[in-house]
């Protein structure tokens, strides 16, 4: 577990990296050249990082369609309305990672919402 901190202090440049592939629109990166080859050296550059993090056991979570784990996941915001049970996991803000069986950092997500209960007022 040593390498913990280290790891830590990484995992925001993988997160730099994702942002950056998501904010190149794929119209602007099929039609001009240098985006296209910017984004093939960082997604080159993101899959060398996840191999070495494979590498050292840390691996990413992917919470989404999962039951909403205190342990491993921090609620930002609830969704209502959303079609699937309360508690579920809709939306992941920020990839959470684990070092071996250790939180490294929590997964940061949007849950779904219970329906409030119906009060029966007819007695």
């Amino acid at each position: 577990y040593a390498p913990a901190g280290l790891a830590r202090d990484v995992l925001s440049v993988g997160d730099n990296m994702r942002r950056t592939l998501e904010s190149l629109p794929e119209a602007a990166r099929s039609e001009n050249e240098l985006l296209e080859a910017l984004a093939a050296g960082v997604e080159a550059t993101e899959r060398e990082l996840l191999r070495a993090f494979e590498a050292h056991q840390i691996k990413k979570l992917e919470p989404l369609g999962e039951k909403f784990d205190p342990k491993f996941h921090q609620a930002m915001f609830e969704v209502p309305d959303s079609g699937q049970p309360a508690g579920t996991v809709v939306q992941v803000m920020q990839a959470g990672y684990v070092l071996r069986d250790r939180l490294l950092r929590p997964a940061m997500v949007g849950v779904a919402k219970g329906e409030p209960e119906k009060i029966d007022t007819e007695a």
